[in-house]
């Protein structure tokens, strides 16, 4: 069983990434799936939140407007479409998944499952 998260890299300011968060050993459909940020110095984040059943999703105020999670079940990975980045968006992001999670807000590192690796994502010019 196995979370993979990828795509991080050095971006400009006001640039776009796409992280992808990838499952292999359990079948991602059952899963809710949140992306996390860590920062040095600061405590995990959480991002975005996208359920298991109906897709529903929720972002923190910090990218709402500017990021969008997503899913491909059918290629067992999950998705973080990263737009208009700033400085502060720099930090090692992670993927973590809850079976038959359904995501209102939010939640925090707690309520998760499981934990893939971390993408570094270093915004500057």
């Amino acid at each position: 069983v196995q979370l993979q998260a990828s795509g991080g890299g050095l971006v400009q300011p006001g640039g776009s990434l796409r992280l992808s968060c990838a499952a292999s050993g359990f079948t991602l459909d059952y899963y809710a799936i949140g992306w996390f940020r860590q920062a040095p110095g600061k405590e995990r984040e959480g991002v975005s939140c996208i359920s298991s059943r109906d897709g529903s999703t929720d972002y923190a105020d910090s990218v709402k407007g500017r990021f969008t999670i997503s899913r491909d079940n059918a290629k067992n990975t999950a998705y973080l479409q990263m737009n208009s980045l700033k400085p502060e968006d720099t930090a090692v992001y992670y993927c973590a998944i809850r079976f038959l999670g359904v995501c209102t807000v939010v939640r925090p590192a707690s309520w998760y499952d499981f934990w893939g690796q971390g993408t570094q994502v270093t915004v500057s010019s």
